[in-house]
């Protein structure tokens, strides 16, 4: 992945990438692959939940955590994934993470929340140069990345 030709796909205001390992090796097809797309927003998430008690359709816990966010969006992303995230850890036995990132053509929104580990589930954020990153890992000598705080659902 980190060897791939990102300038392959021409310029844009907006690219997201996930590097996904399988969970628990399970589920390793194509299509489920991030980032997940309906036709309007794209989803990327990293995390780990145990005991969810949501109803929503997805093949996998992922795509059921953007299916089930978008069902509280009336027009307030941010609100909507507030509420959503809000909901799912009080259905969820243990959430040791849940990282997300969603996008539409024009707004990005990330939710981050870890109950352990995070030397590996906080994320970080640069911006420089009119640019905005975020990552679960800062780039090795790029001076500049900053954590994000735990409980966090902000617009990028």
């Amino acid at each position: 992945m980190w060897e791939d030709d990102l300038g392959a796909f021409g310029e844009t205001t907006l690219l997201l990438a996930h590097a996904r390992s399988a969970f628990r090796d399970e589920g390793i097809c194509v299509e489920n692959n991030m980032p997940f797309f309906d036709g309007r927003r794209v989803f990327i998430f990293n995390g780990e939940l145990r005991g969810v008690r949501i109803r929503e359709e997805g093949r996998i816990g992922a795509e059921k955590i953007f299916n089930y966010v978008k069902r509280f969006d009336k027009g307030d992303m941010l609100g909507a994934m507030d509420r959503g995230v809000k909901v799912i850890e009080k259905r969820t036995r243990y959430v040791r993470a849940m990282n997300f990132i969603m996008a539409d053509i024009e707004s990005a929104y990330l939710a981050t929340v870890f109950n352990e580990d995070p030397g590996y589930f906080q994320l970080h954020r640069r911006r420089r140069a009119g640019m905005d990153r975020v990552c679960s890992v800062a780039y090795p000598g790029e001076p500049g990345w900053q954590p994000i705080e735990n409980h966090t659902i902000a617009r990028l």
